[in-house]
């Protein structure tokens, strides 16, 4: 996550989910740069995110260590079978680890997905930098 906390954006590595199968990003090959495969974990992720309610569920994560549908139904505004509903979708993208204690389920955030899927986009909109600055380039008569 932190490597787009400052504001920029991060060159790291290889394109995310370069070993992958799965779609590529359009354009990336016919527009100078290689096609960034977009595997369908980070798809998973940002199918996940999409949703304006798991997105407030993992802010609720995020302020705490561990937590139980219950307690989570008690900050948000929703019924225990929809959280676990939406838990059950994030901890599918990979996002949310549950562990067992006893009588009751403690989910947690597990970070590592969406800063792969951070890391994509990075790289995603590092090409995107670069078509732009060669296309002011061009059109400011600079070759």
């Amino acid at each position: 996550m932190s490597a787009m906390a400052g504001g920029g954006r991060a060159a790291s590595g290889p394109p995310f989910g370069a070993a992958a199968g799965g779609g590529a990003v359009p354009g990336g090959a016919a527009g100078g740069g290689a096609a960034l495969p977009l595997d369908a974990s980070a798809g998973a992720v940002f199918h996940a995110l999409a949703d304006p309610t798991r997105r407030a569920v993992v802010r609720e994560l995020s302020r705490q260590e561990t937590v139980t549908a219950s307690a989570l139904t008690a900050q948000l505004p929703m019924t225990r079978q929809a959280i676990a509903k939406h838990l059950a979708t994030l901890a599918d993208a990979g996002l949310v680890a549950a562990e067992r204690a006893g009588r009751e389920t403690r989910y947690r955030l597990t970070p590592d997905p969406l800063e792969e899927a951070m890391r994509w986009m990075a790289e995603v909109g590092g090409q995107w930098d670069r078509r732009l600055e060669r296309l002011r380039r061009h059109v400011g008569g600079g070759s």
